[in-house]
Formats: structure tokens, sequence, C-alpha cells
């Protein structure tokens, strides 16, 4: 018998736990000049969280410099993002911490001993969830909190933003042109077959990336785990770097290689070519301005062409993707068919995309299924 209770959806994923100190994260109250102390509980919990890429931050109603010296005598400052210190109302240290993370407050939690405050918090801002210390670590217990799966990505998610934030710091205050700018980054594109260990951020990067993706199609972890083993595709990933450090895992590439050209006219017309057909690719939105996109369509190109192959590439459009369908024009293809929910484009065989002088490109030519020799090439 089909059930007939409302259907009650999962709570949103943690993506940051915002921490009181006095009698929350330490016993005590710094400015009354108490014996403080961190519960080891709460050491290992802060810890724990940041190993499961959950970012921490403060609200705390204290002096900033005290603050930030008692932490660092606990040697724990080094976890905490956009510390909110000082005398404002907690729900305003909570509202800032959500822009400079650039997350939803559903996705906070916030943590503190005080019934007023949390009620204050709870009364400006209702989609974020509040407790004392002993919920969270029943909540975590639990497992409420942290997520099954843990990627390369999400373990380095707080030193990404603190590279972030440096790299915010360094745009501001350049003055100049804004190629001299990318070219002050120093970036790295690195290209490479994606591993078992990517599918979680692979599959999350379809999911969640919605105007840099020229094709919208999304991906489960085990559909790219088959199209890996699959000869006939290629399933490639995009990392990023730059002198401030990494942005991670930014950009994928699923591209059918069984595929071949358009046969010649008549009756003795040469085999077509091969060519390969990029089915989807997009690139994370913390890129744009860079001109990655071009980048990482010139590395399929080079790699196709590294193998015999020709390029081409499928558009579909939806309400937010256009952009990319100017990307593919700018890196020289042209159309060569046309539905309403289908452009086919193919690169010329004379020259592929120029990859910006400001990126270094480095391709790793190494095939998941067996294809024959391995390769790196520099760009």
């Amino acid at each position: 018998m089909q059930s007939t209770e409302p259907h009650t959806p999962p709570p949103p994923q943690v993506k940051c736990v915002v921490w009181d100190l006095d009698d929350t994260l330490w016993d005590g109250t710094l400015l009354e000049g108490d014996d403080l102390s961190v519960p080891e509980a709460n050491r290992q919990l802060v810890r724990t969280l940041d190993e499961h890429g959950i970012l921490q931050s403060v609200a705390s109603r204290n002096e900033p410099d005290a603050v930030a010296e008692q932490l660092r005598a606990f040697g724990l400052d080094e976890y905490f993002l956009y510390p909110q210190v000082g005398w404002s109302a907690k729900s305003a240290s909570l509202r800032a911490v959500a822009e400079e993370l650039n997350i939803a407050p559903e996705s906070v939690l916030f943590v503190d001993d005080s019934e007023f405050e949390r009620a204050e918090v709870a009364g400006v801002l209702p989609d974020v969830r509040c407790m004392t210390r002993q919920e969270l670590h029943a909540l975590v217990a639990a497992g409420a909190v942290l997520p099954a799966q843990v990627t390369d990505d999400a373990r380095r998610r707080r030193a990404m933003y603190l590279a972030e934030s440096r790299r915010r710091t360094h745009e501001v205050a350049f003055d100049g042109p804004a190629a001299e700018f990318l070219e002050s980054l120093d970036m790295t594109l690195r290209v490479r077959e994606a591993s078992t260990a990517d599918l979680a951020r692979a599959a999350e990067l379809t999911q969640r990336t919605h105007q840099l993706n020229t094709t919208g199609i999304t991906f489960g972890q085990d559909e790219l785990a088959s199209l890996i083993l699959d000869p006939g595709h290629r399933v490639l990933v995009a990392e990023l770097d730059d002198r401030f450090g990494t942005y991670g895992t930014i950009g994928l590439a699923v591209v059918a290689t069984g595929t071949t050209g358009r046969p010649g006219a008549g009756p003795r017309a040469a085999a077509p070519p091969p060519r390969w057909t990029i089915r989807l690719l997009l690139m994370s939105c913390r890129v744009m301005g860079r001109n990655i996109g071009t980048s990482l369509i010139a590395a399929v190109a080079q790699l196709a062409a590294a193998h015999g192959a020709g390029t081409v590439a499928h558009f579909r459009p939806t309400d937010r993707n256009r952009q990319m369908l100017v990307t593919y024009r700018f890196a020289g293809f042209t159309v060569e068919s046309r539905t309403d929910d289908l452009v086919v484009l193919s690169l010329p065989e004379a020259g592929g995309p120029a990859v910006p002088g400001y990126v270094r490109l480095v391709i790793e030519d190494t095939p998941a299924a067996p294809r024959g020799t391995s390769q790196e090439l520099i760009a």
C-alpha cells in the first residue's frame, strides 16, 4: 500500500559550523580572566569537521586581539575563517560569515551556550540551525552532520577559501589592465584522466554547474565510473592552481572517442577520419573571467589531434548557458548542424584554439581504459 504520510525532505547539507567561544568552544570566560581550557571532545570535533570539508568560524562578544591570541595559544586559530569578534548582534555576525563564504544560511549551524543568543539568531535568521555544543556532539554522533564521502577538494576546502581570500585582496589592490592581472596570477591548468577518486567531485560538478555548462547533462558516480572504463570515452578533469594556491578540481569534459567523421562524396571517397565528440564540458563559476574554458577546449583538441582525430562539440541550450556557445565560437568552432535542442559544432582541421599566454597548460594523456601508450603533453 502506498504511504499517505507527507514526505519530509532531509535537512540541507551542513557546510559551516559557527562557534561561540566562552563556555562553548572553551570552558570559562575570556574577559573575566578565567583559566580557560578547551575540552578534548571539542578539540577533536574541530579537527574532524575540518577533515570532512566543513568550514568553521567564530561569533563571539569579546575583544578581537585577545581572542586571536587565545586561539593561537590553543593552536586552533588556523581552523576558523572570517571570525566575527566584537559587540554586534550574533545574527549580524552569522550573516557576515555566510556572505563571506558565499553559502546559504540553511547550511550553517550556530553553536552557543546562551539561550538568549540562540533565540536572537533564530529570530533574525530562521534558516540557521541553532544548538548547544552538547546538541552538536549528539548530532555528529547520529551521523547528521558529516558527509558520507569526503573528496580531495573537501579535505582542502579551508585552504582553498584562504587562497581565494588572498586572491581577492590582490585583485582589489591591482592597478592595471585585466590581461596583466591574469598574467600576475601565474596560473597552471592541469588536465588529466579522471580516476575513481575524482568521481564524487565530477558528479557534483555536473549537478551543480549550470552557467558554464555546454549541454546540461548530469552524470551520477556510477555512470562516470562506467565511462572511465569504456574504451569509447574519455572522462577528463581539470585542476587549476595559481600563485595563491589551488582552486581544486574546477572542470570536466566527457568525450566520446569512437565516432567517425562525415563520409566524403563519390564511390572512391576516402574513409572519414575519426573524430572525438565533446558531449559535456563544464567549469566551476569560481574561474569565470580567467579564460579557462578556452584552455580546456584546447586541451581536448590537442589530445584528439595527438590520437589522429578531429574535434566535434555538442551544445544544448538552457536558460543559462549561452556563454558556452560563444566560447566554442571564439575557439574557432563552426556550426555543422542545428536543431531546436542540439547544435553540433566542429573544429577546422587547420589549427585549434590558442591557449592564453597567461595559462600554463599541462595535459596528462593517461587513459584509464587500455588504448595504447601514455605520454604527457605540455603546451
